[in-house]
């Protein structure tokens, strides 16, 4: 039976459910991971427990490193490397779960092969100032979708954000009045960013223009379906893959913005949030000042 087969849409059976959340409680309480990563750890555990053999005590005791390789070899066939690196990065977490648990007889996180990335050799580790500014300008202005992709893009290109970290922005995150943004990152980290002043009118267009009015306190928001709902991390991420196949590029993570951002500040150039060292933000036009005040409703 193939990875498929075994993980797609069939009846999961409740030990696996229970294992499942508490390797999830355990990401998030013991190692701090954010909301995200625990969401796409426990997506790739559960794979793996329902690909086992049953029944699952039995399987995990009887656990040994050649099925390991095989399932990852199995998994990896036919998928891009990004997709393989999430998975054994995951396996790799849940195996030294099971381990601390007792639930597996040893340490197998060895057995996880690495992801060899010779596929993606030949593709520059940045992106040229043009190929960003196709990225941003490829999107429809003339629509809701458009907009919104555009302010999203402009956000991860000048502030080298983590998908999990645009997703996550809130408008009461965007102080208009001091120029700065606040970023909640990995680990529960939270900081203040400068808001550049291109981010910040790219942002405004959207609030004041087409993001739908709702009780939701996200930035990002869907376009269809009503209630309008926050965009998720994956989502963030499919809005990337779009934009570069609009501006004529290979399927590009975000990270790979993140990259570009950095390789092309130097260090005497980064801003010092400690100090005034943001141009003073326009004020946004009411719509988007108030939605950022509780009880009002959203632009």
């Amino acid at each position: 039976m193939t990875v498929e087969d075994r993980g797609s849409g069939q009846f999961v059976p409740e030990p696996v459910d229970a294992l499942v959340e508490e390797f999830r409680g355990f990401l998030g309480a013991e190692r701090g991971l954010a909301s995200e990563t625990v969401r796409c750890y426990g997506t790739h555990a559960r794979a793996f427990l329902v690909w086992l053999p049953k029944p699952l005590d039995v399987a995990l005791a009887d656990l040994s490193a050649g099925l390991v390789t095989g399932y990852v070899v199995e998994y990896c066939r036919g998928r891009n490397t990004e997709s393989a690196k999430a998975m054994v990065t995951a396996l790799r977490s849940l195996l030294r779960f099971l381990h601390l648990t007792g639930r597996v007889p040893g340490s197998l996180t060895g057995a996880v092969p690495a992801v060899a990335s010779w596929r993606l050799a030949g593709l520059p580790r940045t992106l040229s100032g043009g190929q960003v500014e196709a990225l941003i300008e490829g999107c429809d202005t003339d629509t809701a979708v458009g907009v919104r992709d555009r302010a999203l893009l402009v956000m991860l290109a000048r502030l080298g954000l983590r998908t999990a970290e645009a997703a996550a922005l809130r408008l009461e995150d965007v102080d208009w009045r001091s120029g700065q943004i606040l970023i909640r990152g990995k680990g529960s980290r939270v900081e203040r960013l400068p808001l550049p002043q291109a981010v910040g009118e790219a942002l405004a267009e959207y609030l004041t223009t087409t993001r739908p009015r709702c009780a939701s306190r996200s930035v990002f928001l869907t376009v269809r379906g009503r209630p309008p709902r926050p965009l998720t991390a994956m989502a963030v991420r499919q809005i990337v893959a779009r934009a570069c196949t609009r501006a004529g590029l290979p399927r590009l993570g975000a990270h790979r913005l993140r990259h570009t951002l950095a390789s092309d500040l130097p260090v005497t150039h980064l801003p010092d949030v400690s100090r005034s060292g943001t141009r003073p933000m326009p004020r946004p036009p009411p719509a988007a000042a108030g939605a950022a005040r509780p009880g009002c409703p959203c632009p």
